[in-house]
């Protein structure tokens, strides 16, 4: 085992001054994943509160369909469902003129079957005396989640949805088997150019991770914000 190690050429495993000469590029390629990942998450979370209230729902015609779509979104892999709209649709009539659009679809589509379970998750997670509260004041049901529910679920659904959006971050990769210039599409084309894989791949890893560190650090302010109002 030693020897493999001692057999492995380091020198080839990071090139820096490649990594920095395509940093400009690479960041090009960041715009895409980031108009990527912030369009499809406020999608998602719109579609997610929609479709986490209708799942909790006693009537039969709104919890269904909402627990199939939540079924079928967290079951399938995204790769597969960006090929069925981008590749797949086109057989029936419908196409996407543009790959981004496509890929923001795919995305925000997916991922609002996991923001659904994350809002009604948090909403379920509120004592049920805020309801009953709520009636006493003669509150009906909208009335009583825009002002009581959701604002005390926001502080709970904080964390898993900002875990939410680092996943919808490394998800925009997908957007790259569609030809999106994205970050990842960025760095293969400047590794089938250079022959330097490893190199770009690593530079893009990087790139991700401090994304998601930044996003990581949102995540914190607003878990401090949301306890400060809670602790008095």
């Amino acid at each position: 085992m030693f020897d493999t190690f001692r057999n492995i050429r380091w020198e080839y495993l990071f090139d820096l001054e490649l990594a920095i000469d395509s940093l400009p590029f690479l960041l090009q390629g960041l715009q895409n994943t980031m108009i990527i990942a912030l369009f499809s998450m406020v999608i998602a979370l719109l579609l997610g509160i929609v479709i986490g209230i209708a799942r909790m729902s006693k009537y039969a015609v709104f919890h269904l369909p909402a627990r199939l779509y939540i079924s079928f979104m967290r079951g399938t892999p995204l790769l597969v469902f960006v090929f069925i709209l981008f590749y797949g649709l086109p057989v029936i009539g419908i196409e996407f003129n543009n790959a981004l659009v496509a890929a923001i679809v795919g995305v925000s589509l997916n991922f609002a079957g996991y923001n659904a379970e994350v809002v009604r998750s948090a909403i379920l997670s509120v004592p049920k005396g805020q309801w009953e509260a709520a009636a006493t004041l003669q509150m009906d049901y909208f009335q009583t989640l825009r002002k009581i529910i959701i604002p005390q679920a926001t502080r709970i659904a904080l964390p898993p949805t900002f875990n939410i959006f680092m996943d919808v971050v490394k998800g925009t990769s997908l957007a790259s088997v569609i030809t999106v210039q994205e970050l990842l599409y960025s760095s293969r084309l400047v590794a089938g150019r250079t022959y330097d894989s490893m190199t770009m791949y690593i530079s893009a890893a990087l790139i991700y991770w401090m994304v998601c560190i930044v996003i990581g650090f949102f995540q914190e302010r607003l878990e401090v914000r949301y306890n400060r109002y809670l602790s008095n």
